[in-house]
């Protein structure tokens, strides 16, 4: 198992006002995350707004993805859209046909939120007898529902040989470290969603970050991911820990309105439309994100983000 670290933009669709996908923005946006350091890609998330595209759309979005990486970076994607494990698998195959290196599957769609861990792990064996020799990994969304994996969950799937992702969103550093370990020994990664506590988490062992934050500023993320544990850059690293738990909130609101809008503010050029109905864009909100720009302006000043490859 690598020792390196990595981060893994959970990717945004990019639409034209009309609501189109934006293939030519979503080209520019996935060279950002490349250009930022981004060790892999998550394609087809909840950021993307994947509830909100066709089956159609879905594979054709991450073939393009697939084709503007051209081998860069591993790409992963969401391959399970609710109904029978069936109908799931087969999408599934299809996602993987696309080029992706791992099938992401939405925990809370393999089981009813009142369904009981026996019958969400029956599904999911099902489902990776269903899928044979191809990657999987989970997503601990919190669309429809958030169901979360216990480490028993984790070692029980783990032990199959089939899981090799899992995107963790408990919130919890604890269930984070018994999560890392039961995974330990495997081919195995989890990259952690929750930025407040990023630094612990990538010290306990998690394979990297996925966060909504680095849909903002990627370059601090990878930034992150390569120097949590420089002794030299220590205050360099408390300061960013620190500006990821005081702009926590208002990264939230309005999402993912407001990361379009921030990476406009920063010359990708991508509309602000969404698909997906999250509240209205007010003037409040947009002086909350431009506020958030210049504080990231100043803390460039004191780290310097160097661009970590690609």
């Amino acid at each position: 198992m690598k020792t390196e670290k990595g981060f893994i933009p959970v990717m945004l669709t990019p639409f034209t006002d009309s609501g189109e996908i934006d293939y030519p923005a979503l080209t520019r946006l996935t060279e950002v995350y490349l250009g930022a350091g981004a060790a892999g890609l998550f394609a087809n998330c909840l950021s993307g707004e994947m509830f909100e595209l066709t089956g159609e759309e879905r594979i054709r979005a991450i073939r393009h993805v697939v084709k503007t990486v051209n081998g860069a970076v591993p790409v992963v994607a969401t391959g399970t859209f609710g109904g029978p494990v069936a109908q799931q698998a087969d999408f599934a195959k299809r996602v993987y046909d696309c080029g992706a290196e791992a099938v992401i599957g939405i925990t809370g769609l393999l089981a009813g939120e009142h369904e009981t861990d026996e019958v969400f792990n029956e599904r999911v064996l099902q489902l990776f007898d269903l899928t044979p020799g191809i990657p999987m990994g989970f997503y601990e969304c919190p669309v429809p529902y958030k169901r979360l994996l216990s480490a028993s969950q984790v070692k029980q799937f783990v032990d199959t040989g089939r899981l090799v992702y899992h995107k963790d969103t408990c919130l919890d550093i604890e269930q984070v470290r018994e999560k890392i370990a039961a995974g330990a020994g495997r081919t195995f990664g989890l990259y952690d969603a929750y930025m407040v506590h990023a630094v612990e988490s990538l010290k306990a062992g998690s394979a990297g970050l996925s966060c909504i934050q680095g849909n903002f500023f990627p370059e601090m993320i990878a930034w992150l991911c390569k120097n949590y544990g420089n002794e030299t850059l220590s205050h360099e690293v408390d300061l960013v820990q620190q500006f990821l738990v005081h702009n926590m909130d208002v990264m939230h609101h309005v999402y993912p309105v407001i990361a379009k809008y921030y990476l406009s503010k920063r010359g990708i050029g991508i509309s602000t439309f969404t698909r997906r109905k999250v509240g209205e864009f007010t003037p409040t909100v947009k002086k909350e994100i431009n506020s958030l720009y210049d504080r990231y302006r100043l803390l460039e000043r004191e780290v310097k983000f160097e661009n970590n490859g690609h």
